[in-house]
């Protein structure tokens, strides 16, 4: 799935059930950012409360259930920045993203 398709579900999503309180900011290494804040998606590099660093391939990897969280972020594919429980709460409507998004 591209960022923008990701964008357009996580937006989907949100819109539906907002993500709850705090902002959540993707960072993905050159591929591009995602920015959630409560029912808003957009692919703007503002501040956030937390920020994921990570590339497209690891994400991909890490929502389709190939790459462990906990082993992404000691292998340092994944790197968390600010509130980790932002992270938990916005994991919910990335997983929601990525299985609507799914053949």
């Amino acid at each position: 799935m591209t960022v923008q398709e990701l964008t357009e579900r996580l937006r989907e999503v949100v819109q539906r059930r907002p993500a709850g309180a705090g902002s959540l900011k993707l960072n993905l290494k050159g591929a591009g950012f995602i920015h959630v804040s409560g029912s808003t998606v957009s692919n703007d590099d503002l501040p956030a409360d937390c920020t994921l660093v990570i590339g497209k391939a690891n994400l991909d990897a890490l929502l389709d259930g190939s790459l462990d969280s906990q082993s992404a972020l000691m292998d340092g594919k994944l790197e968390l920045l600010g509130d980790v429980g932002v992270a938990a709460v916005m994991q919910s409507a990335l997983m929601a993203a990525w299985v609507q998004a799914a053949p």
